[in-house]
């Protein structure tokens, strides 16, 4: 099948290249976002592949269809950045990747919590310079701290894990209960106490009405003072304006990200010869307690072989009109 994949960066298409190795499939990359301005290059292919930061509007979905697009598939978890009532209308299905490797993810919120708490951002940067004091580098221990974990799916429960290990009581945040964080001993608390008894708060929930800036100014306002937020989920989960202003009081401690409200506009591409315009961004990596990392939490080599694995055989299956195991129905 002739496959049109947007987004497409240089070491992710030596992993499609790898799943495709049958050459059962046509695939044709394309660095460029896939949006209105963009959306012409997809004409004549009958699936289109995209990831996070491409717009699957009802206008692109329209122009897509249009063209000839029947299937869409996300390679990815989320799929915030489709218009499923459009898609519905066109009679075009949607596929995503489930579940990859939710250590991944996991494991890299473990790590910026660790940067953050014991400055290691700062540390690397003295040492380079020859400057060995430790003024202003203490953090402290995790063990016997709260961990809010919200959102307890599989990406949450492996965070869960993780900081039990580390010995900290851990609490869940979310409307659907998971069987798996249960049965780790945990509970959940109500979601109007977020943050109330957490030291560290980490996000692995998916972006929906529902949970669109999940952390906001009164959220921050009734956090424990100085707590930790982690967000390797979605942007738009948090309030950016107010977690700088949560920054600016000390009422938030640190702050680890690997994902941006705007980050459609910066991330997965090299700017460092350009000026990034993008006030809100430039304010919030001028705290020295913030640590931003450019959507790379999945990064890893299980993950990327899953991931492209999946999307190529959600693909073949399409093709051989056979049961979408992996369609998103939205209803």
């Amino acid at each position: 099948m002739e496959v049109a994949i947007f987004s497409s960066t240089r070491y992710e298409r030596r992993y499609l290249d790898e799943a495709n190795r049958s050459g059962e499939h046509k695939l044709h990359y394309f660095d460029v976002l896939l949006e209105m301005d963009t959306v012409g290059l997809a004409a004549g292919y009958g699936a289109v592949c995209i990831f996070v930061n491409d717009k699957a509007d009802a206008q692109v979905l329209d122009a897509l269809h249009k063209g000839g697009t029947r299937l869409l598939a996300l390679r990815c978890t989320g799929f915030n950045n489709v218009d499923f009532e459009a898609a519905t209308r066109l009679g075009m299905k949607v596929v995503r990747v489930v579940t990859y490797s939710p250590n991944s993810v996991a494991e890299h919120a473990v790590a910026l919590l660790l940067a953050i708490n014991r400055k290691v951002h700062r540390a690397y940067n003295r040492t380079r310079d020859s400057n060995f004091s430790l003024d202003g580098l203490t953090g402290f221990d995790l063990c016997g701290k709260t961990v809010a974990v919200v959102g307890t799916g599989k990406i949450g429960c492996v965070f869960a894990k993780i900081m039990l290990g580390f010995g900290c009581n851990v609490i869940g945040f979310d409307p659907q209960p998971s069987a798996e964080f249960e049965a780790l001993g945990l509970s959940y608390a109500r979601s109007g106490e977020i943050g109330e008894k957490a030291d560290i708060i980490s996000l692995h929930c998916p972006l929906i009405p529902a949970t669109y800036h999940v952390i906001n100014s009164d959220t921050l306002k009734r956090a424990r003072p100085g707590a930790i937020l982690i967000n390797t989920s979605r942007g738009g989960l948090l309030d950016t304006e107010a977690a700088i202003d949560a920054l600016k009081t000390g009422q938030l401690g640190g702050l680890g990200i690997d994902v941006y409200e705007q980050e459609a506009n910066l991330f997965f591409r090299d700017l460092s010869s350009e000026i990034v315009t993008d006030d809100v961004f430039q304010r919030l990596v001028s705290f020295p307690n913030v640590i931003v990392t450019g959507h790379q939490a999945y990064l890893t080599h299980e993950a990327l072989t899953t991931i492209c694995e999946t999307t190529l055989e959600s693909v073949s299956a399409f093709e051989k009109n056979q049961p979408l195991l992996n369609e998103v129905t939205v209803g």
